[in-house]
């Protein structure tokens, strides 16, 4: 199978649509459906279904689906971190580190300096991303390192080096009862007077649990619990960055979070290893 064949099948199978997938191709639809057909005589199975009003998926165009991309995937990522190690060899070896929005801010700022303060070091260009999006993009070679916090990001496939270890709080209106407590269980915020059940990060990034209304940012959860219209339960280390308006309090039995900072096994950058140790000393 050739590259160039996964992706005219894997625009073929999104739109599900040979016109507009030719489109997006920068293509007529003819050598495109042409293509397809050879794809599928060379693999000797049917991809898609083709009627005069629709195209469809079969069971075994679903798998090459999921594979094709998965292939261009590490097509792209290889592409992009040899260019990264073209550019490193010529003297321009910037590092790229990529973590959760609004969370690790202290621990990340700590490794920043511990890792300027050494001999040789180069840039260090620091991406916010979404609950999830950092695994991904390391994965497809889009940062050099990332800060992950088990268990709710995958570390498999990539070397790790576990940084801090902490346990978890829940957050609620300043002024509420459970505010004056020093600590609960999870049992004590299963139904929180005046207040929804809290949210719950959950291993694949997601909030969980919580029946307050949606947000799109940490920001706009702690909006909602100053007005008493949201709880939610996080990592210890959220504590740096909260607004007055909304309190604390330590959950005993609350599952712990390990921020690890994860990278490619193969790399072989010297500047990476730099910011891995500094990152090993803190």
């Amino acid at each position: 199978m050739e590259t160039r064949e996964l992706r005219y099948f894997v625009a073929v199978a999104e739109e599900l649509h040979f016109g507009r997938a030719a489109q997006r191709l920068g293509m007529t639809q003819p050598p495109l459906s042409r293509a397809i057909q050879q794809l599928e005589r060379r693999l000797d199975v049917a991809l898609l279904e083709r009627t005069s009003r629709a195209v469809t998926l079969t069971e075994a165009g679903s798998v090459l689906l999921r594979e094709g991309r998965a292939a261009l995937d590490a097509v792209d990522a290889a592409d992009r971190r040899t260019r990264r190690a073209a550019r490193a060899a010529t003297g321009d070896p910037g590092l790229v580190l990529v973590t959760k929005a609004g969370a690790t801010t202290e621990l990340l700022s700590k490794l920043l300096d511990a890792y300027a303060a050494e001999p040789g070091t180069v840039a260090v260009d620091v991406l916010l991303c979404g609950p999830g999006e950092q695994e991904r993009l390391l994965r497809d070679g889009r940062a050099d390192v990332a800060l992950l916090h088990r268990p709710f990001d995958s570390t498999t496939g990539f070397d790790t080096e576990e940084l801090r270890t902490e346990g978890q709080v829940v957050i609620l209106p300043a002024g509420h009862p459970l505010t004056a407590r020093t600590h609960l269980r999870l049992a004590d915020i299963i139904e929180l007077p005046g207040l929804p059940m809290p949210y719950r990060l959950h291993p694949d990034g997601t909030y969980v649990d919580g029946s307050g209304p949606p947000f799109r940012s940490h920001e706009q959860l702690y909006q909602l619990i100053a007005l008493h219209r949201a709880s939610a339960v996080l990592p210890d280390s959220c504590r740096a960055h909260l607004p007055r308006d909304v309190a604390a309090v330590p959950v005993l039995d609350a599952p712990t979070v390990t921020t690890v900072i994860a990278w490619p096994p193969h790399s072989r950058s010297r500047a990476l290893a730099g910011l891995i140790w500094a990152a090993t000393r803190l």
